[in-house]
């Protein structure tokens, strides 16, 4: 991959009354370079539910630009809300995409060493944010998710620095790929790659056992939709 550049660093505060009377730090905001970053993330970024976000395997997460035209494109009038950081990412950048980023690559960013730990499992808050109902379904169904990063070695950013890949794992899937295995084209190949990937965070190597054994995803519904889980 040829070295791009970090165009957008943003951070959010956790607003306890976000939506449907539940807390969330989505709403993030460009912050000035350099911006340390820790084993947990970003100084200064919050996480409402630290059951769900955030975390060694969460730190930082990162959106592609060039998806923000496709959106604008297919909801034209929602098109001033699909801009950065729209999707709540931390790290904004071009020419990385679902397809070119892979579970496991390694990247230095600034002085920071950071590596691919799963991808970005989209929830029920990218409908309210973008008032389209089932917005979220279809970032799962077609993997414009994002990704998220481990902390590797801590740094500091700042906009305008390099990304480099400084490493890639042989044999693993990218982010495009474990999301359809897991989300929509069940591929025990793929599945079995997932489940035995070490780089690739706990909890998806669960998902992707479960998906083998062919157990439901008991959560996917509620995370989906925000409904109460049914007892």
């Amino acid at each position: 991959m040829t070295p791009t550049r970090l165009i957008g660093i943003y951070t959010g505060h956790v607003n306890t009354d976000y939506a449907r009377g539940r807390a969330s730090a989505i709403d993030r905001q460009p912050v000035e370079g350099p911006v340390a970053l820790g084993p947990l993330g970003l100084t200064g970024d919050e996480q409402a539910d630290p059951e769900n976000h955030g975390g060694p395997e969460r730190a930082l997460l990162h959106y592609s630009l060039d998806r923000y035209a496709g959106w604008q494109e297919q909801y034209p009038d929602r098109a001033t809300r699909f801009v950065p950081p729209g999707f709540g990412e931390n790290l904004a950048s071009h020419d990385m995409d679902e397809h070119t980023v892979h579970i496991g690559d390694v990247y230095l960013i600034g002085t920071a060493r950071v590596q691919v730990s799963q991808p970005r499992t989209p929830c029920w808050k990218l409908d309210v944010r973008f008032d389209i109902p089932g917005l979220a379904r279809e970032v799962q169904a077609t993997a414009r998710c994002g990704w998220f990063y481990r902390v590797l070695e801590t740094g500091t950013f700042t906009t305008g620095d390099t990304i480099e890949l400084l490493e890639r794992p042989p044999h693993t899937l990218s982010i495009a790929a474990a999301m359809a295995a897991v989300f929509r084209q069940p591929n025990r190949q793929h599945l079995q790659q997932l489940a035995d990937c070490e780089p690739l965070a706990p909890n998806w190597r669960k998902k992707a056992r479960r998906k083998l054994r062919g157990a439901p995803d008991a959560s996917g519904q509620q995370r989906l939709t925000g409904e109460p889980a049914k007892r």
